[in-house]
């Protein structure tokens, strides 16, 4: 009895695979939450906030991630996030105002944007779904916004069962 050759044809193909997993930054996410600068939890005075901000250790921020919020329906001027975007900015790898989901997606943005995107011009792409870090939706957006205008077809899942989601018209 003559046995087939098994072939993997996906092994074989011209198809890229991108894994937006590989662009996940390793570093910590903390929050920094402003209702700890509050004066009785509703108001936020400006010299001692100042204070603060000269005598804190902000070294404790080296290299984090830090998404700023303050969890008190409180008073709290603009200007205060600013100072304190001031100070972390020196440690912190990214910063935002918002939620840890934000700072997830700012993170991810800036890899994206990062991507040399000539790379897979003219390619037929897939983008692969499942990862072990959380992945945002809205990065799966942003890398089909960004691949769509150069690849030849852009797909989604694993090589071996793929969604597809655009294909370049024949000229």
């Amino acid at each position: 009895m003559e046995t087939e050759e098994i072939i993997n044809r996906v092994a074989g193909s011209s198809l890229l695979s991108l894994d937006l997993e590989e662009y996940y930054h390793p570093g910590e996410r903390v929050v920094y939450d402003l209702k700890d600068n509050l004066f009785q939890g509703l108001i936020l005075r400006e010299k001692d906030f100042r204070e603060f901000l000269k005598t804190h250790d902000w070294t404790a921020y080296q290299n984090k991630n830090v998404a700023i919020i303050c969890s008190e329906d409180a008073i709290v001027p603009t200007w205060a996030y600013m100072l304190l975007a001031v100070k972390l900015q020196q440690y912190a790898h990214c910063l935002v105002f918002g939620s840890l989901e934000e700072l997830e997606r700012k993170l991810f943005d800036e890899a994206i944007a990062a991507l040399d995107i000539e790379f897979y011009r003219a390619k037929k792409v897939v983008v692969k779904g499942c990862s072990k870090f959380p992945v945002p939706t809205s990065a799966y957006v942003e890398i089909s916004r960004r691949l769509q205008p150069v690849v030849q077809s852009l797909m989604f899942g694993e090589p071996c069962s793929t969604v597809p989601l655009y294909k370049k018209p024949k000229e």
